[in-house]
């Protein structure tokens, strides 16, 4: 099974980082930060850090794991963090020097019911969670962390 890691990475001024994927021939969408945990990732979490340093060219501060998404062949594992700096100049993922792979724009939305509904955002059950989030005015940060009951 592949382990994926993704981060609902907001900003001080209440946004969503999120990168906005345009490929060939598919409708574009959009992601949260993150990606495969590799061999040499000690844990999910230096896995998340790691991606986002190649995908953001930033640090942020993760505060819980929020949700686990098992899929056919993947497990993706979302976290939620804070982040205050990143640097398009510095990302160096894979991703960006193969262009058959399409566009990895960072995209900032709005962290409202508005803002979450103006975009495409994969996968669909993380998009659910957080505009019901929204809806039921819950801090996200006062979201149960599931490291405790894994």
């Amino acid at each position: 099974m592949i382990e994926r890691v993704r981060g609902v990475l907001i900003t001080p001024t209440n946004e969503l980082v999120t990168i906005r994927r345009q490929r060939p021939d598919t409708p574009t969408y959009w992601v949260l930060p993150g990606g495969h945990v590799e061999s040499t990732d000690d844990t999910l979490e230096q896995a998340l850090h790691r991606e986002i340093r190649e995908e953001l060219g930033g640090t942020a501060s993760l505060h819980s794991l929020i949700h686990v998404l098992d899929g056919d062949e993947d497990r993706q594992h979302i976290y939620l963090g804070s982040i205050h700096d990143w640097s398009l100049a510095d990302r160096s993922g894979p991703e960006f020097a193969d262009h058959g792979r399409g566009s990895y724009d960072l995209h900032l939305v709005p962290f409202t019911t508005a803002g979450l509904a103006s975009i495409d955002l994969k996968p669909d059950a993380v998009a659910r969670l957080l505009a019901q989030t929204i809806r039921d005015t819950i801090d996200p940060f006062d979201l149960p962390d599931l490291r405790t009951s894994l």
